[in-house]
Formats: structure tokens, sequence, C-alpha cells
């Protein structure tokens, strides 16, 4: 008699945990599912990457930076000739910068951005006239790994 008083306070015990867990389960379905969707971190301009060509026939690509220390995109291609590149600090907390690597391409490409804090968007304009792959990185964050490449194919 004995054993069956254990065990049915120990089968209530695991019945409780069980029937416990299984609306904890229930509710974070419910709230991943059928809750409003959470807000992005931060927004992401339509075509990110994308390279189009301007009224002025000018090569317009926009690439992103945010708080993980990464640009988005990491690579992206364009023609020989002029470009207009856009940088967006989709970042809430880090200030970023861009420029390219000094010896990681072609031709030197001497347009930066030194600063551009969170929310911000800055343009430069630069042209290039030797195919190859030219890096890119933010200067404040090498050490992190923050580094991409423009691709010129001619």
């Amino acid at each position: 008699m004995r054993g069956r008083t254990c065990t049915t306070v120990g089968g209530r015990r695991s019945l409780g945990r069980f029937l416990g867990a299984l609306a904890l389960a229930a509710t974070l379905a419910a709230c991943g599912a059928g809750g409003p969707p959470a807000a992005p971190a931060a927004s992401t301009p339509a075509g990110l990457g994308r390279v189009t060509t301007a009224p002025d026939g000018v090569q317009q690509v926009t690439i992103q930076t945010q708080d993980n220390y990464v640009f988005t995109p990491k690579r992206f291609t364009v023609a020989p000739g002029k470009v207009r590149l856009t940088v967006v600090n989709a970042a809430t907390q880090l200030t970023h910068a861009f420029r390219f690597s000094a010896g990681k391409g072609p031709e030197p490409i001497t347009a930066q951005i030194p600063v551009l804090a969170p929310g911000e968007r800055q343009t430069i304009e630069f042209t290039v006239t030797k195919p190859g792959d030219y890096g890119f990185e933010c200067s404040f964050h090498t050490q992190l790994g923050q580094f991409g490449t423009m691709t010129v194919r001619g």
C-alpha cells in the first residue's frame, strides 16, 4: 500500500509538471503564431544590393550596416564606369564608416564615408575603370571582420 501511495503522489506531481509544461508550450506557440509580428530591428531598403541605372546613366546601389558588424549585402557587382553608392546605417547603437580597403583592388578608390551615425545614410560617387574585386570595410570595425567586396565586371 505504501508503494501505491508514493506512486499516486509521484504521479500527481508528474502530471502537474506535464500539464504546466504543456500550458507553457501552448502559450508560447500562441504568442508566436497568433500575436502581432515582432517589430524588425531595422528596416531594409527596397532593392538592397541591387544595382540599377539612374536617369543620368550612373550605376547606383545601396548597402546597409547595422549593430551586427556586417554589410548587407556583403558583395555586389557593377560594370566599369561611374558608381553612386549609398550606405545606410540601420544600427541603433553603433557608428560606422565606409572606405575601400587600401591595396585591395586593381586601382585605388578614395571616396569614403568617415562617420555614419545610427539612422544616417550617405552617398558617395566614384569611377572604376579596371575589372576586378575591390575590398571595402568599416574602418572602425576591421578587427571585428566588417568587410565586403565590390566586383567590377567589364
